[in-house]
């Protein structure tokens, strides 16, 4: 019984002692800003979601990069600073179209090479067969003209 009192009395201070994020929607200055704004998070991915962008995520991560995104651009910093900052902070991974590079070759080309892999395998597996030689059609192990242990009547 004390064990689950202590247990709620110390979920209750680590729920006050990380504050929630602004759920207030943001505001633009302009049309433009807001136009940048959309085309920017459209770019970059949820480090929580996975699968979604940081324009289409509800989780509390993706709204405080939503905010910290518009900081930044009201700071003057262009797309690529704000990419950079982001992948810097949360790595490639924040980046739906990561650059290519010694780090990143892999997921670029990875897939290609994997169906490349497969399909020289189906052709040398194809080949293979088709270079062997056929059966004869009375059997393994008899050939034509072995009539021995067969007589004639």
């Amino acid at each position: 019984m004390a064990a689950g009192l202590l247990l709620a009395v110390a979920c209750a201070a680590a729920a006050q002692a990380q504050p929630a994020g602004d759920a207030s929607p943001l505001r633009f200055r302009n049309e433009a800003e807001e136009v940048r704004f959309h085309a920017l998070t459209a770019e970059l991915r949820c480090v929580m979601c996975q699968n979604q962008s940081l324009a289409d995520s509800n989780a509390q991560i993706a709204q405080d990069m939503r905010r910290e995104v518009l900081a930044l651009m009201r700071q003057g910093r262009t797309d690529a600073e704000v990419k950079r900052f982001l992948v810097d902070r949360y790595g490639e991974f924040v980046l739906y179209r990561p650059e290519v590079g010694a780090r990143t070759w892999l997921l670029w080309f990875g897939p290609g090479l994997v169906l490349l892999g497969g399909a020289g395998l189906v052709w040398h597996v194809v080949r293979r067969r088709a270079m062997a030689p056929a059966q004869d059609a009375t059997g393994p192990g008899r050939r034509d003209g072995d009539d021995q242990g067969e007589q004639e009547w």
